[in-house]
């Protein structure tokens, strides 16, 4: 059974933000004119998908399949089976653990989950020992140990798992409210990258951009934020839209930065929103479309991005404009 795909601690994301408020780029360079069923459950799924299993030993591994298929009663019936026949299946254990975590198929409860993402951590298990990790940060079913924490990411990292090897980039900027190590976190972020992460690959790109750690370099920035992008990294999506936009260590491009700009907008980022409206409603990238522009500023503003040019420009359409903003706002939002 290959090891989940959890998402990241996002207390840590959150403290990454922080430590580079100061250099991480988010403006365009341009302004505007003016300035227990067993039946599977509905949409009840795994929620990040697990990739293929690759410890077969020959035989399906039905409690994988079962989880993926959204049948978690029968994984969790299959998972127990495999733990009967192996007393040492970490693999089953931490399938076990995801099932509590999450409450899928059985009642959640995060202390039970730790104590199988312990029993798996302690069998050599690396997403095990990666899920404790991130329970003992945010305190979820255990006591909050930060030290602990990082030794199981420093175990599971051993085992070449990216999103240990992340969170270590993440603690090494964070580092205590002692100086922040950046060197060390590019380290971390890149072996992470190089495994196939995006969000170490998006990481290594803003120190590459900022020169935190690394020397700085803007095509360096650039090559890794979008590979980042280019895996469906959202935050990346809308950095390397802005670099394409502007030209900075790739040719720019502004249709292909605005392409890029929607399909972040259509995901939720409010940032992208609100570059999406500015580029519709100033034309450049795609046909201007004032609209859709204002659709868009709506739609960021209430995610509180605010934007005083847009308003004015708001006012400014006559009130059967209004009316078609309004629809084309409610059209997209299914109503």
């Amino acid at each position: 059974m290959m090891p989940f795909t959890c998402k990241l601690d996002t207390r840590l994301c959150a403290a990454m933000v922080a430590a580079w408020a100061s250099f991480a780029g988010t403006c365009l360079s341009f302004q505007a004119k003016a300035a227990s069923s067993e039946a599977e459950p509905a949409g009840e799924t795994a929620a990040d998908p697990l990739p293929a299993p690759t410890r077969l030993g020959g035989a399906p591994d039905l409690a994988y399949a079962a989880y993926q298929r959204g049948y978690y009663i029968t994984a969790m019936r299959e998972a127990v089976k495999r733990i009967d026949t192996d007393p040492t299946d970490g693999p089953a254990m931490t399938l076990i653990g995801e099932l509590y975590a999450r409450g899928l198929g059985v009642r959640r409860d995060s202390a039970e989950a730790a104590r199988w993402y312990k029993l798996a951590a302690d069998r050599a298990d690396p997403q095990a020992a990666f899920a404790l990790a991130l329970a003992k940060l945010n305190g979820d079913g255990v006591p909050k140990d930060r030290t602990a924490a990082e030794q199981l990411f420093e175990k599971a990292a051993a085992q070449n798992h990216p999103g240990a090897l992340y969170n270590l980039g993440v603690l090494a900027i964070e580092n205590n409210g002692v100086t922040k190590n950046f060197e060390k976190a590019a380290e971390f972020f890149k072996k992470a990258a190089e495994l196939g992460n995006s969000d170490g690959a998006y990481a290594l790109g803003l120190l590459y951009k900022s020169g935190n750690g690394v020397e700085k370099s803007d095509e360096k920035a650039a090559s890794w934020i979008g590979r980042a992008a280019k895996d469906g990294n959202v935050p990346a999506e809308v950095e390397y839209a802005i670099m394409l936009f502007n030209g900075a260590g790739i040719e720019k491009n502004e249709t292909a930065a605005a392409k890029l700009f929607l399909k972040a907008a259509v995901s939720n980022n409010p940032v992208a929103q609100n570059r999406v409206a500015r580029i519709l409603a100033v034309g450049r990238g795609l046909p201007k479309d004032m609209i859709e522009a204002m659709k868009w500023h709506l739609l960021a503003k209430a995610a509180g991005v605010k934007d005083a040019w847009l308003d004015e420009e708001l006012e400014k359409l006559s009130p059967r404009e209004k009316a078609d903003v309004e629809l084309s706002l409610r059209r997209y939002m299914g109503r």
